[in-house]
């Protein structure tokens, strides 16, 4: 029997897989650069994915159960994160109480000292095949946008599962005033059944229904902070200068009080240990400091930044 058209007393079977790192940009792009200013909830995407199904396939929402979820993301040592530890447990302890399996593998450091994950996106594969087989899912809900899914979904077909794409594409400015994209892969979409651009329905549909998909304003997930800066050996030779915050911005971005600069200027990925909605004026830090070249390129004179934000007592 096919997924349209099951009678009201069979269950059509969901399971969920996360590309966990690229939830965690989309997340972070609505919190800080989109208009909404808040995160993606959890919760609400689970409802919205049983919604979509229902529809799509014309069954009864009661029929549509996630049977299954699953959330695979790098994660650095607990010797790296420090006191962003709590801050992994808080992220944590909103998975499972979603029922979400998480699986992780450490961060590794690649060329030039950049953070990179290595073999998330193969254990993903693996793990959604089996269970696929396993646990008979009907529909596997693929929250990623990497063309390297694509064995993936045409493995899943082979054996009966349908597959759902969620995925955003959009696009902002950095720290650097530079445009950062991030796009799902046009095969990708092409190989699922069903393919989501959540970015059009977000903007496209403004109702409650939307609204549902972000967590309320004061109640937000405090996902984890995951900083750019490089790696300790690299900031050896810098000094640590102690200042308090001068301003916050909601827009993710914040100024150091420090007069030898004119204050200084913060992205909330580089802050090391707290939410950056949680940094308050007057707060004290300690932070380095660095030149932004490509700020001083185009003014004309040197311009700073401030790395690994650490709150301090």
């Amino acid at each position: 029997m096919s997924i349209m058209e099951k009678n009201l007393l069979d269950i059509l079977r969901i399971g969920i897989f996360y590309d966990g790192y690229y939830f965690y940009k989309v997340s972070n792009y609505y919190k800080y650069e989109h208009e909404r200013k808040s995160r993606i909830s959890i919760s609400g995407l689970h409802d919205f994915i049983i919604s979509e199904v229902s529809s799509l396939t014309k069954n009864d929402k009661r029929q549509c159960r996630i049977i299954d979820a699953h959330y695979f993301k790098g994660r650095s040592s607990a010797k790296e994160l420090g006191e962003k530890v709590q801050s992994e447990r808080v992220f944590e302890d909103i998975l499972m109480r979603e029922n979400i399996v998480s699986h992780y593998l450490p961060l590794r450091f690649g060329d030039n000292n950049s953070v990179q994950e290595k073999g998330i996106d193969v254990w993903l594969a693996l793990e959604a095949y089996e269970l696929a087989i396993y646990k008979h899912f009907d529909i596997l809900v693929l929250v990623a946008g990497d063309g390297d899914y694509v064995p993936l979904v045409r493995k899943l077909h082979t054996v009966g599962t349908q597959v759902m794409l969620l995925f955003w594409d959009f696009s902002y400015h950095n720290e650097n005033g530079d445009v950062v994209e991030t796009k799902a892969s046009r095969q990708l979409q092409e190989e699922v059944f069903f393919a989501v651009p959540m970015h059009q329905r977000i903007d496209q549909d403004d109702t409650e229904y939307t609204k549902e998909l972000f967590v309320p304003e004061k109640i937000y997930d405090k996902t984890p902070v995951v900083s750019n800066y490089k790696s300790e050996d690299i900031l050896e030779e810098k000094e640590e200068l102690t200042s308090t915050i001068f301003s916050i911005n909601p827009n993710g971005f914040g100024f150091i009080k420090d007069e030898d600069r004119n204050n200084i200027f913060f992205h909330y990925s580089r802050v090391t240990n707290c939410d950056f909605p949680d940094l308050k004026f007057g707060m004290n830090v300690k932070y380095y400091v660095e030149e932004d070249e490509d700020r001083s390129k185009r003014d004309g004179a040197p311009r700073y930044r401030a790395i690994k934000v650490t709150v301090v007592n």
